[in-house]
C-alpha cells in the first residue's frame, strides 16, 4: 500500500539469519522491503567443552546473561539462584525457558545500564558468572571486580564472519547501485566491522550515502570514527518495533530516502 510508512524503502538487515525474522517481518508489514545480508554467524561451542568449563568454575551466586544467544546456549550452565539479563529480549528468553529473572536493567539494554541496578552495587564477596560469547566486552566483569566480586566468564558461543556467496554480493551491489537500499540496521560494533569487511568495495566507499540505524550509541561512535560523514540514527532500543520506528523516522527526516 502506498500509504504504508515504509512504502518504497529498502532496508539492509544485517542480523544473523536465524534471528532476523521478526525484524524482517515488521519491515515488510510496514510496506518496506527487507534485504537479508547476515554479517555475523553465531556458532555454539561444543556442549561438552562448555560443561567442562562450567564444572571448573566456582558455584555462582549470580549468573548474568549478555544476550539471547547466551541464554540459548548457556542457561543450562547458569547454576545460580539469581539470574540477570542485559535487556528485555534476553530476559524474555530466560523466562520462556521456565526460569526467573531477578536483575534487569530498567534504563537500557547494555552493560552500562545493567551495572546501575541496585542488586549489582554491593557484590563484595559474591561469585558472579557472566555467560556470553567468546571475546565479548570486558566492562561488566571489570566493574564488578572493582566492586569486590569474583567474576568468571563462561563462553558458550562464538561470533564468526559468515561465508557469503558471490551471487548475494552481486545482488547487494546491484541494489546499492540502483538506489534500492535506503537504510541499514546495525545492532553492534562487531556487526558494523563485519559489514564493512564483507561489503563490496564500491558499496563500502559509499557507506555514508545510506542512513545507518542502530540501538547502540557505541555503534554510532564507531561509525563516525570510521566514516565521519556517516548518517546515523539512534533507535530507542534493539527490539524489532523500536528499530522499525527509527527506520520510519529516518524516512521522515532524511532526504536521501525513498518517498
Amino acid at each position: 500500500m502506498t500509504d504504508s510508512p515504509l512504502h518504497g524503502v529498502g532496508v539492509l538487515v544485517t542480523r544473523p539469519r536465524a534471528q532476523a525474522a521478526e525484524l524482517i517481518n515488521l519491515i515488510q508489514d510496514n510496506g518496506g522491503k527487507a534485504i537479508c545480508f547476515p554479517v555475523i554467524e553465531i556458532v555454539p561451542r561444543d556442549s561438552s567443552a562448555v560443561a567442562r568449563d562450567a564444572a571448573a568454575l566456582p558455584t555462582p551466586d549470580i549468573a548474568l546473561f549478555v544476550s539471547r544467544n547466551a541464554v540459548a546456549h548457556g542457561l543450562a550452565h547458569a547454576a545460580a539462584p539469581i539470574n540477570g539479563a542485559t535487556g528485555p529480549a534476553t530476559a524474555a528468553a530466560i523466562e520462556a525457558r521456565g526460569q526467573s529473572v531477578h536483575i534487569l536493567s530498567k534504563r537500557g539494554f547494555d552493560s552500562e545500564s545493567l551495572l546501575q541496578e541496585p542488586a549489582l552495587q554491593d557484590v563484595a564477596g559474591k561469585n558472579i558468572r557472566i555467560i556470553r560469547g567468546l571475546d565479548g566486552r570486558g566492562l561488566l566483569a571489570e566493574t564488578l571486580r572493582e566492586r569486590g566480586a569474583t567474576v568468571d566468564y563462561l563462553s558458550v558461543y562464538e561470533r564468526r564472519l559468515p561465508e557469503c556467496s558471490p551471487e548475494l554480493l552481486s545482488e547487494i551491489e546491484a541494489a546499492w547501485h540502483d538506489g534500492s537500499i535506503h537504510a541499514i540496521t546495525v545492532m553492534s560494533v562487531q556487526t558494523l566491522r563485519n559489514l564493512l569487511e564483507m561489503l563490496p568495495d564500491r558499496c563500502r566507499k559509499r557507506i555514508a550515502d545510506v542512513p545507518l540505524v542502530t540501538p547502540a550509541a557505541r555503534v554510532i561512535k564507531e561509525a563516525l570514527d570510521l566514516c565521519p560523514a556517516a548518517r546515523t540514527f539512534l533507535a530507542s532500543g534493539p527490539q524489532a518495533a523500536e528499530m522499525v520506528a527509527a527506520i520510519i523516522e529516518t524516512q521522515r527526516t532524511d532526504p536521501g530516502l525513498a518517498t
